[in-house]
């Protein structure tokens, strides 16, 4: 049900999401525990926008989901949350990299050649 704004325009009630979130969050579901898909990789199964895009959406609302499996394509952990990714990758055995002496606070990678999963055969939504 819409909400009429003072200005007369409709809008979506507050605990509504866009459609398009919704569907993004849809894919971040079904990732299988130990693999991940990059942003870019979401919008491609979508079919629909793009990494940006995707990242926003798993900025404004990805809490609700498991949002360590959607990731930069450089395998480089989300700056701010390395900690609590870097946890739950070990706890669900995702194949890591592990960084050298000079990268910075050396946090590991992941392994993308590895981990990168390309949605199975359940085609697409």
């Amino acid at each position: 049900m819409s909400e009429q704004s003072p200005a007369g325009d409709t809008r979506e009630p507050f605990d509504a999401l866009p459609e398009y979130a919704e569907r993004v969050l849809e894919v971040a579901e079904r990732i299988p525990p130990g693999r991940v898909m990059t942003y870019g990789d979401v919008a491609e199964w979508l079919e629909e926008g793009g990494p940006r895009q995707v990242g926003r959406v798993m900025a404004l609302y990805g809490g609700s989901v498991p949002w360590w499996r959607v990731v930069r394509a450089d395998g480089v952990l989300l700056p701010g949350h390395e900690l609590r990714a870097l946890a739950a990758y070990r706890a669900e055995g995702t194949p890591l990299r592990e960084a050298g002496r000079s990268a910075e606070g050396h946090l590991p990678r992941l392994d993308m050649r590895r981990a990168r999963w390309d949605g199975g055969a359940e085609g697409h939504t």
